[in-house]
């Protein structure tokens, strides 16, 4: 029986890893802010699937707090076969235009807490010789729009260097980079769904049955739809200055 372990589980593409990790049979720990819809989801998916379902609660922006999500991922006697760093958000202003403290817990979500767990992940599953880490980045990671933007080009680097380093150990590592994609994430941020073109929105199920396809044949990078890798492709290939003239896209 295989055990996952899946942050940002209560709505989106977190969710969508939820559901679809425990159709196949894994046991899950899930880790959230809100307990109330950690306890939901858990009931969920037990009654669905008949899986066990571990709930944490914990703020990835608290190191303390983090710390607790560590502790679990280094858990010998219960491991995690299956780490899915998921959790994240973004700001909609423009970075004088947020709050300071506001841009460092964002930083913290996704740098810090990614950093960390994949760290306390990788430690049990590189000695047991079998294991997975599937990082949720962003195509925004290959465009220069912002910190978010910086924050997922570090996430890319970090899932490609481990992807090569503990390959041989047994343990795959596969970076997901969506796009927009239908969730409460961009609602959350305060914008609309005509900050971009249809044709550009995703479907959360869809990428997420992808990315799951694209980790167990060992993928580095699993870049959902066909215009995502156009986009992707062609942003290694466009100069920065032309590039930035897209900077208003998913933020009205």
């Amino acid at each position: 029986m295989s055990r996952s372990l899946v942050t940002g589980p209560t709505a989106g593409i977190g969710r969508s890893f939820a559901h679809q990790l425990a159709a196949r049979g894994d046991d899950l720990v899930l880790v959230a802010r809100d307990a109330s819809r950690l306890e939901e989801l858990a009931t969920e998916l037990r009654a669905q699937h008949g899986v066990e379902v571990e709930v944490l609660a914990a703020d990835l922006a608290d190191r303390d707090q983090l710390r607790r999500v560590e502790e679990r991922l280094a858990d010998l006697q219960s491991p995690v076969d299956l780490l899915v760093n998921n959790a994240g958000f973004g700001l909609k202003g423009r970075f004088l235009d947020n709050d300071v403290d506001a841009e460092t817990a964002m930083l913290d979500v996704l740098v810090t807490a990614v950093l960390r767990l994949t760290h306390a992940a990788l430690g049990p599953m590189a000695a047991r010789g079998h294991g997975g880490v599937i990082n949720v980045s962003s195509v925004a990671a290959f465009l220069p729009r912002g910190t978010y933007s910086a924050a997922k080009a570090y996430v890319n680097r970090l899932g490609e260097w481990a992807a090569a380093e503990y390959a041989d150990q047994g343990v795959t590592v596969t970076t997901l980079c969506p796009g927009f994609v239908r969730t409460e994430f961009h609602e959350r941020m305060g914008v609309g769904r005509d900050s971009a073109p249809s044709w550009m929105w995703l479907d959360a199920d869809d990428l997420v049955r992808d990315a799951l396809a694209d980790h167990a044949k060992g993928k580095v990078y699993s870049i959902p739809s066909a215009q995502y890798k156009v986009i992707a492709g062609a942003a290694r290939l466009v100069p920065s200055g032309l590039l930035q003239r897209f900077q208003g896209l998913g933020r009205k």
